[in-house]
């Protein structure tokens, strides 16, 4: 639309056209990654866009046996924040997203349930909350808190869980990578909270690891790739690696889901790993 000479806004008819236009070029690519699956099967690229905490904790074994076994095949990894994960995955500049947040955003992804994983606090030896018998949200809430910033690995459950009950955590630092969050703990800057699969009870056994499964909902790291994607042989074989009930018989059915809710019964009783 027109405001004079300048343009101010898409019409109805371009956003269509804008539509389909992405869906053609989505035709496209899979044309391609076709033919070079039969051209040579073992050969071609793999980009992936997740977190830090993903890249960090979670995919390391996975890339280093997915590299022995398609040695011609170049990963590219892509680091950002959860929403511009799944933005690169719904515009085509990676193959999968893979994030806990913010997919669910974009209708054009198909996402796939992996594992679910929870929370611990961390705090110095001799904290007052190591002397806890069981720790509550009312006791957390009266320490500074250092987690996640807002939208990174499953913050949105953590303030829920607080609000729910009626609390205001008092958090004074943030922080995307949980490395980071340890070293402000270290420094004293509060008590953090953490993905569970970020602590290492022998690297950073100079923290105590304290259980709060009891006090937030468990959270569900997902894999997503664009409606239409052609999966190459190698790239099943990564999903598999990373989240093993994930088969080529489970791919095919999820293929042929029209929407989120035929996709959500689909994985309704698979029962997913607990990191």
């Amino acid at each position: 639309a027109r405001s004079g000479k300048h343009l101010t806004r898409v019409t109805p008819a371009g956003e269509r056209i804008i539509h389909t236009a992405g869906e053609i070029l989505c035709k496209v690519e899979s044309i391609k990654q076709i033919a070079q699956e039969f051209s040579n099967e073992k050969k071609g690229t793999l980009s992936i866009a997740t977190t830090h905490t993903q890249a960090r904790y979670a995919l390391p074994d996975v890339i280093s046996s997915f590299i022995k076994q398609y040695p011609d095949v170049s990963l590219h990894m892509h680091q950002g924040t959860p929403m511009q994960i799944a933005e690169m995955a719904s515009d085509g500049t990676v193959d999968f997203a893979i994030a806990t947040e913010a997919l669910e955003l974009f209708g054009d992804l198909i996402m796939m349930p992996c594992y679910r994983w929870n929370r611990c606090v961390i705090v110095p030896h001799g904290h007052p909350l190591t002397k806890l018998k069981r720790l509550t949200l009312e006791a957390l809430a009266e320490q500074p808190i250092v987690t996640y910033v807002f939208g990174f690995t499953g913050r949105s459950k953590l303030d829920e869980a607080f609000s729910r009950c009626g609390l205001e955590p008092r958090v004074v630092s943030t922080a995307a990578d949980a490395d980071v969050i340890k070293t402000y703990v270290r420094l004293g800057l509060g008590v953090g909270i953490v993905a569970h699969m970020a602590v290492d009870p022998k690297l950073d056994s100079d923290l105590v690891i304290l259980d709060v499964g009891h006090l937030f909902e468990s959270s569900v790291t997902k894999i997503g790739f664009r409606r239409g994607t052609f999966l190459r042989g190698f790239m099943c074989d990564f999903i598999e690696k990373f989240a093993p009930h994930l088969t080529r018989d489970l791919f095919t059915k999820v293929m042929k889901c029209h929407n989120k809710v035929e996709l959500d019964k689909l994985f309704d009783g698979i029962e997913l790993p607990v990191y």
